[in-house]
């Protein structure tokens, strides 16, 4: 190890690393309050067709202090920079679990087209965790009317929810979410109504996709059982004294044709933030053991622009090069370093080009 990297480390070792998450801003507290206020069913855009990458970006995730020499390479390489490998796909070992939101987008990744036996090739998240591991869940401690031990319950029990809405293979391929559905509180009226009409006849503001990831096996299928997911939760107290909990993760769905034997993959990528309460029963009327819908936001990228089926229906080929409309923007599906409710980077409704997929 170079010699200015270990006095680097030693340094941060008493002074604190300067990328490390810290309390948020009142501007976030400000955007966090607003949360409150906006409408459940608020969906975001919608992006389309991916294209080549644009440019290269370098970025790195925030990270905490390490406390292990063996972890030295991933601090002061986040992305694996050095030495990364390029031949396979792979760009070096797995990341870390997210602990912040990052200060830019990942690096672009050799151009190279996915495979069945390697359907994340080409892409940021062939380094990301598979299913719920890819989802950081932060320590758990008293707040509002719940102790720690039942904060550490509900959180574990909210990325159950992500699984059953966005992970769980029956639903990814076409079945209702059951299970997810379970976990609302039933007493929510407008919940109950949007559930209604989303698998009845799904609408711009009853679509099932704000909620849930799923497919139309006789359109496409997912190619293999893996999915590939970044993101993370965090908590405060909400109103009435409820546990408030706020998730944004990102998810990338390798699916191929329906036909037997097709073999060209390609990928959906989307991104959810649902912020949900863990109400107080003597304050709210709601059942043990489900939370209750505060707000839910999703945009998508090769799912389907202005198409309201209910199911992601993604492009294979080229044809979705001339398809949909757009105003010019082009998005990075990627980037996590903005946050989808309010500030710069998140325009509400219609098509954009990804950047990549």
């Amino acid at each position: 190890m170079p010699d200015d990297v270990w006095e680097q480390f030693l340094r941060d070792s008493v002074e604190g690393v300067a990328d490390a998450p810290k309390e948020p801003s009142a501007r976030a507290r400000e955007v966090t309050e607003r949360l409150r206020d906006q409408p459940a069913g608020n969906e975001g855009w919608r992006t389309y067709t991916p294209a080549a990458p644009a440019r290269r970006k370098k970025g790195r995730y925030l990270v905490g202090l390490l406390a292990a020499v063996a972890l030295l390479v991933a601090a002061f390489d986040p992305w694996n920079m050095i030495g990364a490998s390029g031949g396979s796909g792979a760009s070096g070992p797995p990341l870390a679990q997210e602990s912040g939101r990052p200060t830019d987008a990942p690096p672009v990744e050799p151009a190279q087209r996915p495979t069945l036996a390697e359907p994340f090739r080409g892409s940021p998240a062939v380094r990301w965790a598979d299913g719920t591991a890819g989802i950081t869940v932060p320590a758990a401690r008293a707040t509002g009317w719940m102790s720690k031990t039942q904060v550490e319950k509900a959180l574990l029990r909210t990325r159950d929810f992500l699984f059953a809405s966005s992970l769980d293979p029956a639903v990814l391929r076409g079945e209702r979410p059951a299970k997810a559905i379970a976990l609302i509180n039933p007493h929510q009226k407008d919940v109950k109504d949007y559930l209604a009409a989303a698998f009845g006849t799904p609408t711009e503001e009853n679509d099932p996709l704000l909620l849930f990831s799923r497919f139309d096996t006789s359109y496409a299928r997912p190619a293999g059982d893996i999915v590939k997911t970044r993101g993370r939760m965090t908590f405060r107290e909400g109103e009435r004294g409820a546990l408030q909990v706020t998730t944004d993760v990102t998810y990338v769905y390798p699916v191929v044709r329906a036909e037997a034997g097709s073999d060209e993959v390609v990928r959906t990528i989307a991104r959810r933030e649902v912020v949900v309460n863990w109400d107080d029963p003597s304050k709210v009327i709601t059942e043990a053991g489900t939370l209750s819908l505060v707000s839910y936001k999703v945009d998508m990228t090769n799912g389907g622009c202005d198409t309201l089926t209910g199911y992601f229906t993604p492009e294979f080929g080229g044809q979705g090069s001339d398809s949909g409309s757009t105003d010019g923007e082009t998005v990075d599906p990627y980037d996590r370093s903005t946050s989808m409710f309010g500030g710069t980077g998140s325009p509400d409704g219609g098509c954009r080009t990804a950047s990549r997929s």
